[in-house]
């Protein structure tokens, strides 16, 4: 279905035709072989950067489109729906490029007109093996010598390793907790910077995650973002966003789901009628639209705040647990509605099911979410 978007501008509206034209043409029609082969799909990255979609909730001084996030979700929100790897690089993209726009020195920020124009893919570098959701327990050691800082330990679950051509990568520089992280930026090509192979993932197999090890790795004291010891907070005003951006490819794996068990609804015949005739399953079908537009309803609130310049974190978990956990239940109930058939990779709920599970683990697990949400209404 065409789903009734109330946009701020007329050139929002260009911009979302924009992404379904190119969301069809470039996504649509190579997304299964993509991820059939696990490949990273570099050049459609590429296409879209220099389209102008990988940039867009920058200002455009610093090469960036200069649209809302109300805008630039919704955008998300259609690429996922025609594949999701590439609508979580975007997102993981926009998260890598806010260290540098938000904390960096003049000197860093020269580089942000390529980063927003996808010439440069970055990556962002928190978790590590031994703990994801205790960021502020990292063990990656940053330790001063005579022209900067040398690093060493291992980052796990890294999107874009060994694809990117910057990292930020959060360390210690002080002592335990989070007052001892600092954030550091580093070339691809950099001595002592090692990717892994990709792990063997459920889904996102076009751009499955990554080690990265750290041996002996040196960065330039300029390579320090923002203030000594000052990461944690950086690496926290990231993430709140970023949970917007798989909010809305929550949202777009979602609606893709329902619009392909309802038209396959309205094609199967049984017992001489169509499916969706069977109020048990014409049901199941309205309460999947539902969750999907309440879904949408609560990631737009969220990100209306943040365009207003309120406090949005607490929304932004709000709509990360909530969308997420729409999309693994409504991508289970179209392979229910497609009975056998939505259990082979002839259709494509079959690997937007595999897809949806990510979603409630990556950018904090939904049960950091929920933790999110409790305190702030206990303390």
């Amino acid at each position: 279905m065409t789903v009734d978007r109330i946009l701020p501008t007329e050139e929002a509206h260009d911009l979302l035709d924009l992404t379904r034209e190119l969301a069809t043409r470039e996504l649509a029609a190579n997304a299964d072989d993509f991820e059939h082969r696990g490949e990273f799909p570099r050049d459609i990255l590429r296409t879209l950067g220099r389209s102008g979609l990988l940039g867009l909730p920058y200002p455009e001084a610093d090469g960036g489109a200069g649209q809302p996030y109300e805008v630039y979700l919704q955008v998300l929100e259609t690429l996922a729906g025609h594949w999701l790897a590439i609508a979580e690089a975007v997102s993981v993209h926009t998260l890598a490029c806010y260290p540098v726009f938000a904390h960096g020195t003049e000197r860093q920020r020269k580089s942000l007109p390529d980063m927003l124009g996808g010439e440069l893919l970055g990556a962002y570098c928190l978790s590590e093996p031994q703990g994801g959701s205790d960021a502020a327990a990292l063990t990656t050691r940053a330790t001063r010598d005579a022209t900067g800082w040398v690093l060493n330990g291992t980052k796990a679950w890294i999107t874009h390793a060994g694809q990117a051509d910057f990292y930020n990568i959060f360390c210690r520089t002080g002592g335990d907790g989070a007052s001892g992280i600092s954030c550091m930026l580093a070339a691809a090509d950099t001595p002592g910077l090692h990717p892994q192979k990709p792990e063997k993932t459920m889904g996102l197999r076009s751009s499955a995650p990554a080690q990265i090890v750290l041996d002996g790795m040196h960065v330039d004291a300029d390579h320090l973002v923002g203030e000594e010891n000052g990461g944690f907070r950086i690496a926290m005003e990231a993430l709140d966003a970023g949970r917007l951006g798989i909010a809305a490819c929550a949202v777009g794996l979602a609606q893709a789901a329902v619009d392909h068990a309802a038209a396959y609804a309205k094609e199967r015949t049984q017992f001489g009628k169509p499916i969706a005739s069977f109020q048990g399953l014409g049901f199941l079908l309205a309460d999947m639209a539902t969750q999907v537009s309440a879904a949408r309803a609560l990631l737009l609130s969220a990100a209306r705040l943040k365009d207003a310049g309120r406090p949005f974190s607490i929304e932004a978990a709000k709509a990360k647990l909530f969308a997420t956990d729409v999309a693994m239940k409504v991508t289970t109930d179209a392979i229910q509605v497609l009975g056998g058939a939505g259990y082979v990779s002839d259709h494509p709920v079959e690997r937007w099911f595999r897809e949806a599970k990510v979603l409630q683990i990556v950018e904090g697990t939904n049960q950091i979410q929920r933790l999110v949400i409790s305190r702030s209404l206990t303390r």
